[in-house]
């Protein structure tokens, strides 16, 4: 049999097992957090923004950044149906209510005119989930978000290399957040990153992400809130550390993965994610097509035959109004034709030309098959 084509894997160098091997042996005591506070400043760089807070999820840091924000009980957040739970669920720790809307057919994100139609008093953010690295249309957004007084989140975890308008993607809201899975295009294991330009919002996240123990606080062990523990490890973050010296590297070869699957789906019924435009650059975090509505497609066929070669496939995520676990306000027919018709491909580092030819090979026969 074939050797097996991930869908997706960590790409680690000696050097990063280097920085993570210090970090173990030595990285106690007063070194506790030197791994940490370099993996933060370092990000905070590549991103072009103040403040940055490295944390053990995405999830945990849309948490923080949500209740920093004030949105608690009977509140809402506006965000796109077709995202992994992880994005919604934050909005109902906090006894708020999820609001899902469309998304637009191209992008696969928040559709803005659904995101207006949506608001009510209770609205208190909108959640702009860059899906795959795909971007969200930014500039409306915000400015629907100036003119009814609403913060806009990045929920930027799949879209690490992605620029809007010469602003790299979670930098441009009011606070942006990132996931470091082992999925991810960097990767610390499992962790994530909160970051903003906001000074006060910053104070108010870092007091919650330290148990609410607010900066210069001089009683030993005193809370001066209830807050949350969602730190990131010294271990993880020396890891983190080690990616940040190639984060340029990991970004560019998942630009060449989608731009080598692009060209070899050129011609079938099909949309992958969408290319650069003006002022936008997109990570390709995950290179995704979607069959053209009305062509005949079974995913469940294509991923059988991907498994019988060897391939690991993942499907489009589910409209999160399907799953039973969230109200329905709205109709969102675009992201339940999307899920259906949709399919993750393999994306890793160190994916060769031959092995993605293969994964082409088995998609073009598909959809050429006789009707």
């Amino acid at each position: 049999m074939s050797t097996r084509i991930h869908y997706t894997k960590p790409s680690i160098t000696e050097r990063e097992v280097e920085l993570a091997t210090d970090a173990a042996r030595n990285g106690w005591g007063e070194r506790c957090y030197d791994y940490i506070v370099r993996f933060e400043q370092a990000f905070a760089d590549h991103l072009g923004v103040k403040h940055a807070i490295a944390t053990s999820s995405c999830t945990g840091a849309l948490h923080m950044g949500m209740a920093a924000l004030g949105i608690g009980p009977g509140d809402e957040v506006i965000m796109g149906d077709i995202n992994w739970i992880a994005s919604a669920a934050p909005v109902t720790y906090l006894g708020a209510k999820p609001i899902l809307v469309d998304v637009l057919r191209d992008t696969w994100c928040l559709d803005p005119e659904q995101v207006e139609a949506s608001i009510t008093p209770r609205t208190k953010a909108i959640l702009a989930v860059h899906l795959y690295g795909n971007l969200c249309e930014l500039g409306q957004l915000l400015e629907i978000g100036k003119r009814h007084g609403i913060p806009v989140i990045e929920d930027s975890a799949e879209a690490i290399g992605s620029v809007f308008e010469g602003a790299r993607a979670g930098s441009i809201g009011a606070f942006g957040t990132f996931s470091f899975h082992g999925t991810k295009t960097l990767t610390t294991g499992e962790g994530g990153m909160w970051v903003t330009n906001d000074s006060e919002l910053f104070e108010r996240v870092r007091t919650l992400s330290n148990h609410g123990r607010r900066a210069g606080e001089d009683r030993q062990f005193w809370p001066n809130e209830v807050g949350f523990k969602y730190k990131m490890s010294n271990v993880s973050a020396a890891i983190g550390c080690g990616q940040m010296e190639r984060i340029e590297e990991l970004i560019a070869r998942k630009r060449a993965i989608f731009a080598y699957y692009r060209s070899g789906l050129a011609g079938l019924p099909l949309r992958i994610n969408p290319p650069d435009a003006p002022g936008r650059v997109h990570g390709y975090w995950m290179p995704t097509f979607v069959v053209d509505e009305g062509v005949p497609f079974d995913r469940s066929l294509l991923l059988a035959r991907f498994k019988e070669c060897n391939i690991d496939g993942r499907v489009f995520f589910w409209p999160l109004s399907e799953t039973g676990h969230f109200e329905s306000r709205h109709v969102t027919p675009v992201s339940k034709s999307l899920s259906i018709r949709g399919v993750n491909l393999p994306s890793y580092h160190d994916l060769t030309e031959e092995e993605m030819d293969r994964v082409v090979s088995i998609v073009r026969d598909d959809l050429q098959k006789p009707g």
